[in-house]
């Protein structure tokens, strides 16, 4: 099962562009058939992206999300211990999850802080531990544990060589909990562990809507909730930069691919509508930084 990117609004969680009431990929393909589990080979960062159990719709990405580049700017190393904030469908996870494995290394999954009174956020964790169980010869021992807003520990306190906010900060800036993810992060990581961010950049200048609700965060804000959490800066790249990017779409970053909306987030997509436009930018324009924890 393919789940699309998943996002927090205040109308709660969104999948696939619809409000649940707690965002996307394309159809899947001859591609995407699911393979038989195989044991992980010893990999590299370049093989694990370019493994054949990854679906095609994920490949297709890799123009815009630069998986190679980005983990090696933030210092991925064979062995480590890596901990990724709310995987989601599993996108980086299908690298990260092969490539520790195979090196003796241990990744640990916080997904959303679901419960039983939230059907939509709870089908989403499910899906990704039965991704996790079918690859699991392949994956290694991936620990799930939780984030959210009354969440504990994400990982064993000064246990992580690397943390991942991977296009997510937005939703937790619209859920109240961005914050909470920084200390939780600066907690899980050994003294002159690595925090690796990718964003939604918003424009420069402009006044920050704390609840994100457009799905950009000014690049600077990201870098002052990490200071004031206890990191410290130690990079930024380019390497997922947009300039195509005009931030100004009438229904925010989701306008843009791969999630594509039409209407307002929860309501029916608008059948009439333009995305020739918006398809032509492509992907978002994002930040990439790397902050370090002190020793």
């Amino acid at each position: 099962m393919m789940l699309p990117d998943i996002s927090w609004s205040r109308r709660g969680l969104i999948v696939g562009g619809v409000a649940t009431g707690l965002v996307g990929c394309g159809r899947k393909t001859a591609d995407d058939a699911p393979k038989a589990p195989a044991k992980a080979a010893s990999q590299t960062i370049e093989t694990a992206v370019g493994g054949d159990w990854r679906s095609s719709a994920d490949r297709a990405r890799d123009m815009w999300r630069h998986p190679v580049e980005s983990l090696k700017f933030w210092e991925l190393k064979p062995g480590q211990t890596v901990v990724e904030f709310w995987p989601g469908a599993g996108w980086y996870t299908e690298i990260l999850a092969p490539f520790l494995a195979s090196t003796k290394g241990k990744l640990y999954a916080p997904t959303l802080q679901a419960d039983a009174s939230d059907p939509a956020a709870a089908e989403v964790v499910e899906a990704y531990r039965r991704k996790l169980s079918e690859k699991s010869r392949l994956y290694g021992d991936v620990e799930v544990t939780a984030f959210g807003p009354t969440s504990g520990p994400v990982a064993p306190a000064g246990s992580a060589d690397l943390v991942l906010f991977l296009r997510n900060i937005h939703n937790w800036m619209a859920a109240g909990i961005a914050e909470k993810a920084f200390r939780d992060a600066l907690a899980a990581l050994k003294p002159g562990g690595i925090l690796g961010v990718e964003e939604h950049r918003g424009e420069a200048g402009r006044i920050q809507d704390v609840l994100a609700a457009d799905g950009y965060v000014q690049e600077a804000y990201v870098v002052q909730m990490a200071q004031e959490a206890g990191f410290i800066p130690a990079g930024s790249s380019e390497i997922n930069a947009n300039p195509k990017d005009t931030k100004d779409h009438p229904f925010g970053v989701w306008t843009l691919p791969p999630t594509r909306l039409s209407a307002p987030r929860g309501e029916p997509a608008e059948p009439g509508f333009g995305h020739a436009k918006y398809d032509a930018i492509g992907e978002s324009d994002r930040m990439t930084l790397k902050f370090v924890k002190p020793k």
